[in-house]
Formats: C-alpha cells, structure tokens, sequence
C-alpha cells in the first residue's frame, strides 16, 4: 500500500523555490492546492507539480522549511527523487545567491557551469 512521503529539505524560501522551478522547466501549480495520492488520498502543499499518471509532487511548509511530498511509489520524473531534489537545492542555491547578493549591489560577472555539475559564480559591485 503506498502513502505520501515527506522528505526533508533546506529550502525556507517560497518565492525562490517558485524561481528555481521555473528556471528548471517544471510546470509547477502555487497552492494551497492538493497533491493528489493514492486511492484518492491528498495532502495541501504550497506548490505543487502535477505528474502524468495523477499522482503529484508537492512542496509543503512544516514551519521551519519546506519538505518534498509525494507517494514515491508513482514517482514519474526522469531521475530519482534525490537527483531531482539535488537539481531542486542547486538551482534554489543560486536563485537564493544572485538574490540577495544584488540586493547589496551585487552583479554576476562570470557563471562557470563545471563539468561535476556544480556552479561557478563570480560575483562584482562597483562602489562609488
């Protein structure tokens, strides 16, 4: 019998989270809305992607950070849970990063996409 799992995250931030899903390519719903599970069951998420076959991937608050429902049993994306969850945390790294880095002046003067898969940025700001 399948059930909804809830897998931890650091994500705390749901507009960021929201940019690193549209920078991504994923097709994602803002909540409250169900994610829908097995035999009809649901769970309320603030975001939520809906899969192919009925059974969805949700981001919900548990009021400290947002965690990954879903019933892992109809997973349906083209890698596993934590290859998506890794491509999820790296992309809300950098949305998080240029963020809050131009807010302080911040400007992305090289992105070093690495061969591992991990990022290179090299941040500038002129001051006057």
């Amino acid at each position: 019998m399948s059930h909804f799992s809830h897998i931890k995250t650091q994500i705390r931030n749901l507009n960021y989270l929201q940019s690193a899903l549209t920078t991504m390519g994923i097709d994602w719903k803002a909540g409250p809305k169900d994610v829908r599970g097995y035999q009809g069951q649901t769970h309320s998420a603030e975001v939520v992607i809906e899969q192919d076959n009925g059974y969805d991937i949700g981001f919900c608050w548990n009021g400290q950070h947002y965690e990954l429902v879903t019933d892992l049993q109809y997973w349906r994306q083209s890698g596993s849970v934590d290859f998506f969850l890794n491509r999820v945390s790296q992309q809300y790294a950098l949305q998080t990063v240029t963020s809050e880095t131009a807010k302080q002046g911040f400007q992305i003067s090289e992105r070093q996409q690495n061969e591992d898969g991990s990022v290179r940025l090299v941040l500038q700001r002129w001051s006057a």
